[in-house]
């Protein structure tokens, strides 16, 4: 409808790291926080459930794969009892839902993917995306993931995606979901990294590859970024730790521009947005749209044309 506005909210915490019971429990809170906040739709960062394994960086020992096991322990089942609980924490706070979880494969017990989950405010599983390729050492704990979760979601407000970090940087995964004509974005980060980004949070790579889809989609872009400094590592894992996330949340408009953080500290941040901003943005370029080639590209998903889409009829 037009001129009506949506409240988006970024959610930065820490989880509690290696305690997925614990770590569920302030989600839950969180969520219910969002909702009284008037918030339409609240997202978490890249595996905040039970948390991004930082361990990865560190030299190969005992305690390195103390943490490996350890982490794949706290991993999450696709559905099973916390996808439940967090599906009646949106139900009851009211919101649409997305997180990031660890996701564990049901049938080995001893592979997990970094996937981001979708809540309806009526407390289902919209659907789940796996991270399709972990970066770097991330390989180290994560599987590749799939195409089942390249689609968009109609919900009342808009269609909505996500893709997790460095999805962004491989170019295909973003256009799949702009040819499906997403609306609101979510960019799950596990949060900045002072000592390998710029100085200034405005210019680290989460925000520019967020800017830049939000640009190219013509779409609002959540952009929730995980929190992990040192102290909220268990002291048994701290070893370990050899650099911090520091967040950095922010909330991006169809321009590209950032109407909200970037975030410092714990919290949540809200923006509000109206489609009809959404619309202006596309006019201007729909780039599976009337600003393509269809007569020189083509994109298949698994079989499936995704561009040049299909005409009604």
């Amino acid at each position: 409808m037009a001129g009506e506005t949506l409240k988006l909210a970024a959610i930065q915490a820490a989880p509690v790291f290696f305690d997925k019971a614990a770590s569920l429990e302030k989600a839950c809170e969180l969520i219910a926080e969002a909702g009284r906040k008037g918030a339409t739709i609240a997202a978490f960062g890249e595996t905040w459930l039970p948390g991004y394994p930082f361990f990865i960086e560190a030299p190969l020992g005992d305690v390195w794969w103390e943490a490996a096991a350890a982490y794949l322990e706290n991993a999450i089942t696709l559905p099973g009892p916390e996808t439940d609980r967090l599906c009646q924490a949106a139900r009851q706070a009211g919101i649409d839902v997305v997180i990031g979880i660890a996701e564990l494969d049901p049938a080995t017990r001893g592979t997990v993917y970094a996937s981001l989950v979708f809540i309806s405010r009526d407390g289902e599983i919209l659907g789940r995306h796996r991270k399709l390729k972990p970066t770097h050492h991330e390989r180290s704990v994560w599987a590749d993931g799939d195409a089942e979760g390249l689609r968009v979601h109609e919900r009342p407000y808009g269609r909505l995606s996500g893709l997790n970090c460095w999805e962004h940087n491989i170019v295909l995964p973003g256009f799949s979901l702009i040819a499906q004509g997403t609306q609101i974005h979510i960019a799950a980060w596990p949060g900045r990294e002072p000592e390998q980004a710029p100085r200034d949070p405005v210019w680290s790579r989460q925000i520019l590859l967020s800017r830049a889809f939000a640009s190219q989609a013509g779409a609002y872009v959540i952009a929730p970024a995980g929190l992990r400094l040192n102290e909220h590592v268990p002291e048994r894992f701290r070893s370990l730790s050899t650099f911090e996330h520091t967040g950095q949340s922010a909330i991006i408009d169809p321009r590209g521009e950032i109407i909200a953080g970037p975030m410092e500290g714990e919290g949540i941040l809200m923006a509000d947005a109206s489609l009809d901003e959404v619309r202006k943005a596309k006019s201007a370029c729909d780039p599976a749209g009337h600003y393509s080639r269809p007569d020189l590209f083509e994109l298949k998903l698994k079989g499936e044309t995704i561009y040049p889409p299909r005409k009604p009829g």
